[in-house]
């Protein structure tokens, strides 16, 4: 399992797969710890996750570069990750104790109610594109519910997989409530079947979220799907133009523009369009590309080369179908110039599709109900960003969009304090918050006559 740094094509870190008996070994001990982990009490696990904080904070530098060297992630936003994830820790570790509290429920009985119990070992299976802050956002809640964590983590980015259990070990947690698995995808089918594994978390595509969800469903284990998003901003004549044009920049383009939950489709109001994309152009224009492990860097390069290849067939699809590039559009080896192109038409594959990387599609609407319309063609479903000053227009349009979150002025983002997931073809289930951490529980009902 090599990780191979897409800025220079090196090899930066390798590790061997383990093989189905040590697989099965390591969830037996998963298992065995969860037994003891669900007796502890929530102090003696919020202590633990406030050190994990620590931890994650006095390291960031070190676990930023590895990312950066794995996958291409421009070096301060790969810092910034590791804190966000030192963020989620602290969160639970003050909340998570009134959020796992029993219900009261008022029968005719002397006590009824709810309380929420662990599962047991949990499995998370996470992407490349965020290697750190995936992990945290699955395994935080999980763990502080009472369950056990086995990981298994994207085969380029293990190095990161190994850091986080690393942090995991120096915060003092117990042998085996958090386990990573370095595994080829074809183990995962085994380990949802086994016994003693009692749900599946999966962030990725479509096809690996519809194998991981049969083989849950057939085992008739819950799972929870994160499958990424092609999310539009919505620019109406009435938006801060200024503010707009650099919130949709980092919506876009922050890490390189891999990101589920980046805006993909610009819809722009027809009465600013063009003093919006001419602004927008040389904003993106001014974007520093270079090396990733350069803190002034923003646009570092793609995952890998096949990756940027895939988004500049996207690219010429479009071209070649009455699009028209506005800047950009060079692509040379695992690097895609950032790229604006309008004329975007909803019958194009850049509309339809996903664009994993720095690619920006702008499509012109004339006013909110066919912006309503064109958001929801889109089968994904993860989030859009609406910009306006129109209460009056907010509060008219928030019901009517098929979207798992809706943000208005502000790009589409993960907080450990809202929940965060999809509708449609972009998953199902809700990570963070409340929601998140009573994923994985039993919803155990009481009834004392």
């Amino acid at each position: 399992m090599k990780s191979i740094n897409p800025y220079n094509n090196e090899v930066v870190f390798e590790n061997t797969a383990i093989t189905i008996e040590e697989v099965n070994n390591a969830i037996d001990a998963s298992h065995n710890a969860f037994l003891k982990w669900r007796t502890t009490s929530m102090e003696n696990r919020s202590k633990l996750f406030s050190k994990l904080s620590d931890v994650l904070e006095e390291n960031k530098q070190k676990w930023g570069k590895v990312m950066t060297l794995e996958m291409g992630k421009p070096i301060s936003q790969a810092i910034a990750e590791v804190e966000k994830c030192a963020w989620v820790c602290r969160y639970y570790a003050k909340n998570a104790d009134s959020q796992l509290a029993s219900m009261e429920i008022e029968t005719d009985a002397t006590y009824s109610g709810v309380r929420y119990d662990p599962l047991g070992v949990i499995l998370g299976v996470m992407p490349w594109n965020f290697p750190f802050w995936q992990v945290l956002r699955f395994a935080t809640p999980t763990i502080m519910a009472g369950n056990t964590a086995l990981l298994k983590h994207a085969s380029n980015v293990t190095e990161s997989a190994k850091c986080i259990a690393e942090a995991f070990e120096k915060a003092g947690f117990p042998s085996g409530v958090f386990t990573f698995l370095p595994i080829e995808s074809e183990k995962v089918e085994a380990i949802i079947k086994n016994p003693k594994v009692k749900g599946v978390s999966l962030t990725g595509s479509k096809p690996a979220g519809a194998a991981v969800a049969s083989t849950a469903a057939s085992e008739i284990k819950p799972s929870l799907l994160e499958l990424g998003g092609s999310n539009a901003l919505v620019v109406f004549e009435d938006c801060d133009i200024e503010n707009t044009i650099g919130t949709c920049i980092n919506a876009r383009f922050q890490n390189t523009g891999q990101s589920c939950i980046a805006g993909k489709r610009l819809l722009v109001q027809k009465s600013i369009a063009t003093k919006f994309i001419n602004l927008l152009k040389e904003k993106i224009e001014s974007l520093t590309s270079g090396d990733p492990l350069d803190e002034n860097t923003y646009i570092g390069v793609m995952v890998n080369k096949e990756a940027a290849e895939e988004l500049k067939e996207q690219l010429d699809d479009a071209l070649n179908n009455g699009a028209k590039l506005i800047t950009g559009g060079k692509c040379e080896g695992a690097y895609l110039e950032p790229t604006l192109v309008t004329e975007v038409t909803k019958a194009m594959r850049i509309f339809q599709e996903e664009t994993f990387g720095p690619l920006l599609a702008c499509t012109i609407f004339e006013d909110d109900e066919e912006a309503v319309e064109l958001v929801n063609l889109s089968k994904f479903g993860l989030g859009v960003s609406l910009f306006t000053q129109d209460k009056q227009r907010i509060e008219k349009l928030i019901p009517q969009l098929d979207e798992g979150a809706v943000f208005v002025n502000e790009l589409v983002k993960s907080d450990p304090r809202l929940p965060f997931g999809g509708v449609g073809i972009s998953g199902y289930g809700r990570e963070l918050s409340q929601e998140g951490i009573l994923a994985f529980v039993n919803k155990k009902t009481i009834y004392i006559k």
